[in-house]
């Protein structure tokens, strides 16, 4: 296949494994690359030295192109992003915040920059910025997708920008491939999909529960960690979003991450106060669109704005923190009484757990026959 996206990357297919903590370890990255497509670590859960030892280990597993996710908001991403960018490494995939200036330092030896988008606002700002691609989130992906859903949003941002896009939310095989590429994206996301693989690490029991549940059985709140969150639908998953925010369990929740990502508590404070300094400074202004265009994204724009304030980032990420335990607990660990997983709303459309080739493989190849009928219909 062919795209914008396969030619950017260098890759043979233009499906993504986003970067999913505790998900999108080396191993999983590596098995989507040597089937085609290109994985991004997670490195939200990892130190800097942690970030540099798994990007070798990649390169152990794969001599494809990888690409390394930051999530900006959360301590420590910066550092991760730096190591990756002193590693070299092909594609740097930037979300929840500013990166213009990791964005040149990845082009300056060649590499490429994919940013992570949920609303037009934002899609301007990363294109702006010197993005080389989009990977636009919809309201039915797992974890931090938009209000606004798949259908409706690709095509908002393919119209609005003229960088390739590649849709992430609601796909999960060639239907899902097909559909995407009709809006106008020239690659698409399956997290879902992907983690509910033989090469994932996943706990067996949280893949075993995902077949279980529908579509339906999913909770899409921002009582779960300050953002708008999609989990999996279970009893411990609506106590959490029924208690919202718990600075107690936050609190405690700081000491673990403190320690998983080789920081002091203390460091681990200042990172965050100083990071909230920084995004505070750094505020786009308001462009005040006199419109009643795309409302909800307007909505969404002005809760990450307040999100993003001083003493309320640090709260919100407290609040972010607690999540973080649940998380891990149910994706390592498998406890679902006591964790919550994350999980989009295709888990109700999968119903085996295949190989990350498998995977693709089927993927591509109902998508060129779909592809094919459908030239044959309107022919």
């Amino acid at each position: 296949m062919k795209t914008r996206i396969t030619e950017l990357f260098g890759i043979q297919y233009p499906i993504i494994l986003p970067g999913m903590s505790w998900i999108s370890v080396p191993e999983l990255v590596a098995a989507v690359c040597n089937a085609g497509g290109i994985g991004y670590l997670a490195t939200g859960p990892l130190s800097p030295a942690k970030t540099r030892e798994s990007i070798r280990q990649i390169r152990k597993l794969t001599d494809k192109p990888f690409a390394v996710g930051a999530t900006l908001l959360m301590p420590g991403a910066y550092q991760n992003a730096l190591v990756a960018i002193e590693e070299k490494v092909p594609v740097l995939n930037i979300s929840l915040g500013k990166g213009g200036d990791l964005m040149k330092k990845v082009h300056a030896y060649g590499g490429k920059v994919i940013s992570t988008v949920t609303t037009v606002e934002h899609a301007l700002a990363a294109q702006n910025s010197g993005a080389d691609a989009l990977q636009v989130t919809g309201y039915e992906a797992a974890a931090h997708g938009s209000q606004v859903t798949t259908l409706v949003l690709v095509p908002a941002i393919v119209d609005a920008v003229k960088l390739p896009v590649v849709a992430i939310g609601g796909i999960a095989d060639g239907r899902g491939m097909a559909a995407a590429f009709a809006l106008g994206a020239e690659g698409v996301g399956m997290g879902t999909r992907l983690s509910m693989t033989k090469e994932s690490p996943v706990h067996t029991a949280a893949l075993q529960k995902q077949l279980e549940l529908g579509i339906e059985d999913t909770i899409y709140s921002n009582r779960f960690d300050a953002l708008y969150c999609r989990i999996m639908k279970t009893p411990s998953a609506e106590k959490a979003v029924k208690d919202g925010r718990n600075l107690r369990k936050g609190l405690m929740a700081s000491f673990d991450i403190a320690k998983s990502l080789d920081l002091s508590w203390m460091k681990l404070a200042i990172s965050i106060l100083s990071g909230s300094k920084k995004q505070k400074s750094e505020k786009p202004k308001d462009t005040a669109v006199k419109t009643d265009a795309v409302p909800q994204q307007r909505k969404k724009e002005s809760f990450m704005k307040k999100m993003m304030k001083g003493p309320e980032m640090g709260l919100n990420l407290a609040h972010m923190a607690q999540a973080y335990v649940s998380i891990k607990k149910a994706t390592e660990a498998g406890d679902l009484e006591k964790g919550v997983y994350v999980s989009g709303q295709v888990q109700g459309i999968i119903h085996d757990i295949p190989t990350v080739a498998e995977v693709i493989n089927r993927t591509v190849e109902e998508f060129n026959k779909i592809q094919k009928e459908m030239a044959g219909k309107a022919g």
